[in-house]
C-alpha cells in the first residue's frame, strides 16, 4: 500500500537541508562544539537525534537516537559509532544519514 502524499517525506530532501543547516553558523556556533552538538528532527514517526561528542584529543565521536512512539509506549534505538571524525559537523552528518538508511529501510521493508 503507497504512502499517502500528504506523509510521504523525501529523506534525501530532509538530509540535504538538515546538512546545509549543520554548516550554516548560527549565534552559537563558536561555543557549542566544545562539549556536545546536536539537533533534533523529526521524519514521520520518528524523532532523529544526532551527537556528535568532542573527544580529549580534539576528534570528534557521532551517535544517534531514534525514538517512536509516546508514553509507557517509547522505543529508543541508540547507535555510537566507531568511527572518528575531524569536526562536529561530518559527525553529525554521519549519523543523520545513518539513521535516515535506517528509517528508509524499515518504510520500504513495510511497503512490501
Amino acid at each position: 500500500m503507497p504512502i499517502p502524499v500528504k506523509n510521504r517525506t523525501s529523506l534525501g530532501l530532509l538530509a540535504s537541508r538538515l546538512f546545509s543547516f549543520l554548516f550554516v553558523p548560527g549565534p552559537s556556533w563558536g561555543t557549542a562544539f566544545f562539549m556536545n552538538y546536536h539537533h533534533l528532527i523529526e521524519v514521520g514517526k520518528y524523532r532523529v537525534s544526532p551527537l556528535a561528542t568532542q573527544l580529549d584529543d580534539g576528534g570528534f565521536a557521532a551517535s544517534v537516537s531514534i525514538r517512536s512512539g509516546k508514553g509507557s509506549g517509547t522505543h529508543d534505538r541508540v547507535s555510537r559509532f566507531t568511527r572518528l571524525f575531524d569536526n562536529a559537523p561530518a559527525a553529525l552528518h554521519y549519523a543523520t544519514e545513518h539513521a535516515l538508511a535506517w528509517i528508509g529501510e524499515r518504510n520500504t521493508r513495510a511497503l512490501a
